[in-house]
C-alpha cells in the first residue's frame, strides 16, 4: 500500500503517533496513560498528522497557530511546527518532505506570514527554507566568584520581592508575559497549558520537581517580573525554569535574589538572550561562565511583504532583494523601504536586485540578528550593487538581539 499522510483519526492512532515521537527522541517508547490523556486534551487547533504504512504510524508532525514578536513589538501570525519525526525504518522516502510541504501550503493559505520551529538537529530544516533567526546562551554562575555582597539589601528600586505560590503565577503570569512580548523580538505567545506545565498544575512529566516562584512588584504594585526555579540540595544548585521581566529594576532584583540565597553555590540560568543583563550585574562577570550558545527560534518566511512590513527599522534606507525559494512562495524580487519614522514595507518589483539570497538566508535577517556583511563573506548572499550589503547592515540589524525564551 502507498504511504498515507493524513490527520490523526482517533485515540488509538494518538498512542501509536506518540510512540513514534518518543522513539525518535530516544525516550521510553510507550507513553503513560497520564501523558496520553494530556495529549488527548490538547487544544483543537493542534494540527497533528502522521504518515501511515499499511496502517502503522511511521511519521509524525504537529503544527499550531502562534504569535511571534517582530522587531519593534508587533505580533506576526506564525505557523509553529513541533513533534517532527520519521521512524528509522522509513528514512529517505520523502516522508518529511511531504508532511512539511502540506503543512506549509496550508499555513500560506491561512495567511500566516512565517513558520517557526526549534530544531533538534541543525541539518534537517535548511532544505525547507528555515534558518535560525535568534540565538540563546546558557550560563553557569559560580556564586563564590561573583563578588556579590550576600549581606547587602536587595536592589529593589522602590519595589518589593515576594515568594508566591502557583496560583499567583497562574493569575499574574499571563498578563506579565503579555506586557513582556512587545519588548523582545523573537518572543512567542504562551497558552494556558504552558503556564500549567511551568507550575505543575497540569500534567507532570516523570522526574518533575516542584519549583519555587518569586515575584517582583514595582512601586505602584504592578507585577514587573517573575522567576521560577528549582533548588537541588545535593548539588547546592538553583536552576532557572523561567525568568521574565518588564523593567530593569525587576531583572536586577530577581537575579540578585537568586545569586544571594543561602546554601546555593551555583546557578544554572537556562536559555537567556545573548545580550542578557546578567553578567553586567556581577562585580566579576567571569563568574557567569557561558556553558553553551546555540540557535534558538528558526524561521521560514511565507509572506515576505507581511513579515518585513510588520517590523521596524533603526535606520532609513532602501534595498532591492532577489530571493530564491525552490520549495515555497517567497521567491521573487522585493523592494524594501525603511522610512525615517522606523516603519517599513516590502513590495514586489521588476527592478534589478542589488542583493540576491535564498529564503533561508533572508530568514536570518528578519529579526535583526543576522549580518548581511557576514552572509556575503560566507557566500550566502551575493552583492550585485556596490555598497548594498553595508546598506543592508545599517537597515536590517538591531541594537538589541532577538530572543525566544520558549521551546515548543
Amino acid at each position: 500500500m502507498p504511504l498515507d499522510i493524513r490527520p490523526l483519526t482517533g485515540p488509538g492512532e494518538l498512542a501509536a503517533w506518540a510512540k513514534v515521537v518518543r522513539t525518535a527522541f530516544l525516550e521510553t517508547p510507550t507513553a503513560s496513560a497520564d501523558e496520553l490523556a494530556d495529549l488527548a486534551a490538547a487544544p483543537a487547533e493542534w494540527r497533528r498528522s502522521g504518515a501511515f504504512d499499511d496502517g502503522a504510524c511511521v511519521g509524525t508532525f504537529r503544527s499550531f497557530s502562534q504569535q511571534v514578536t517582530a522587531v519593534g513589538g508587533r505580533a506576526v501570525r506564525a505557523n509553529a511546527i513541533s513533534a517532527v519525526s520519521v521512524a528509522a525504518t522509513h528514512r529517505r522516502r520523502g516522508i518529511l518532505r511531504r508532511m512539511m510541504a502540506a503543512d506549509l501550503a496550508a499555513a500560506q493559505a491561512r495567511g500566516d506570514a512565517v513558520a517557526t520551529l526549534r530544531a533538534s538537529e541543525y541539518g534537517i530544516y535548511g532544505r525547507f527554507g528555515f534558518a535560525p533567526a535568534s540565538h540563546s546562551v546558557e550560563r553557569t554562575i559560580d556564586l563564590a566568584r561573583t563578588g556579590i555582597d550576600r549581606h547587602a539589601p536587595l536592589p529593589l528600586g522602590g519595589g518589593r520581592i515576594d515568594v508566591v505560590d502557583a496560583a499567583a503565577v497562574l493569575a499574574e503570569g499571563p498578563q506579565l508575559h503579555a506586557r513582556f512580548l512587545p519588548t523582545r523580538a523573537g518572543a512567542v505567545d504562551r497558552d494556558t497549558r504552558w503556564w500549567h506545565k511551568l507550575t505543575g498544575t497540569g500534567y507532570r512529566a516523570p522526574g518533575w520537581n516542584e519549583p519555587l516562584h518569586v515575584r517582583y512588584r514595582g512601586a505602584d504594585g504592578t507585577t514587573e517580573g517573575l522567576l521560577t526555579y528549582v533548588a537541588a540540595h545535593a548539588t547546592r544548585t538553583a536552576t532557572v525554569d523561567d525568568l521574565i521581566a518588564t523593567s530593569p529594576a525587576a531583572e536586577r532584583a530577581l537575579w540578585t535574589y537568586l545569586c544571594t540565597i543561602d546554601h546555593v553555590a551555583r546557578v544554572e540560568t537556562g536559555e537567556r538572550a545573548p545580550d542578557d543583563l546578567l553578567p553586567l550585574l556581577l562585580p566579576d562577570p567571569r563568574a557567569a561562565e557561558q556553558a553553551r550558545e546555540h540557535d534558538g527560534l528558526w524561521v521560514r518566511l511565507l509572506d515576505v511583504p507581511a513579515a518585513f512590513g510588520a517590523r521596524t527599522y533603526e535606520a532609513p534606507g532602501s534595498l532591492v532583494l532577489g530571493v530564491t525559494d525552490a520549495s515555497g512562495p517567497a521567491g521573487g524580487t522585493y523592494r524594501l523601504t525603511a522610512d525615517a519614522d522606523g516603519t517599513g514595507r516590502a513590495e514586489r518589483t521588476e527592478q534589478e536586485p542589488e542583493l540576491t539570497l535564498d529564503v533561508a538566508a533572508l530568514a536570518r535577517l528578519w529579526l535583526g540578528d543576522g549580518s548581511p556583511l557576514a552572509l556575503a563573506e560566507a557566500g550566502l548572499l551575493e552583492e550585485r550593487a556596490e555598497g548594498a550589503a553595508a546598506r543592508a547592515e545599517r537597515v536590517l540589524r538591531t541594537a538589541r538581539r532577538p530572543w525566544c525564551p520558549d521551546g515548543f
